[in-house]
């Protein structure tokens, strides 16, 4: 299925993608404990301005406020937003837990990125070369998901020797929200619904 979205992206750009990382699933932190959906109503929350956050935020009633990553903590610190969410190596790495009391563990999206190499630069290696390429990229897109997954796991303990609360919420709860939203257009899906019952599949 990935090769598939991949070649949709090759076919029009002629780039190459060669491999996809694991870059971690998304949290929600605040100054309150949150366990399903309906603890978000209202609540201003930071997110990027891109499809599928705002998509969260409506899912779950939140007024979405896009502020540049930059400036989050001082939003956080002034109250000018209620949360955020990022996944947790962000977290700590912002130190987003200095202003934030609680940590959600939502995983309401899985973050990913690519590792592409140029149509030019693609065009000009040779089979053997391109060969190569691929199963470097390959296995550093492999050991470095391996690293993100393991981190995760750290900073949720090192945010509770912090004394942060860490809250497991109603993950089911979360899915049945957002899926009423999955096809809409209106709403951020940039999917066919045939490509989004293909992706179902997989489960």
């Amino acid at each position: 299925m990935f090769r598939d979205i991949s070649k949709g992206y090759e076919d029009k750009t002629k780039h190459k993608i060669v491999a996809l990382t694991y870059y971690g699933e998304r949290m929600v932190t605040a100054n309150k404990a949150i366990t399903k959906p309906e603890d978000m109503k209202g609540m201003k929350l930071r997110v990027p301005p891109a499809p599928l956050y705002l998509m969260l935020a409506k899912s779950v009633g939140a007024n979405a406020t896009p502020i540049a990553f930059a400036e989050v903590y001082l939003a956080l610190q002034q109250g000018t937003v209620d949360g955020q969410e990022n996944p947790l190596p962000t977290i700590m790495a912002k130190k987003f837990y200095e202003v934030q009391s609680h940590i959600m563990i939502t995983a309401h999206i899985t973050e990913s990125l690519l590792s592409i190499i140029g149509a030019t630069t693609w065009a000009k290696l040779s089979a053997e070369d391109k060969k190569v390429f691929e199963e470097v990229l390959a296995q550093a897109a492999a050991k470095a998901s391996d690293e993100i997954r393991a981190s995760e796991q750290k900073v949720v303990d090192e945010l509770k020797k912090l004394g942060k609360n860490v809250v497991m919420v109603d993950r089911a709860a979360f899915r049945t929200a957002a899926v009423a939203l999955h096809n809409d257009a209106s709403a951020g899906a940039g999917w066919s619904k045939a490509e989004y019952d293909a992706l179902q599949a997989l489960k």
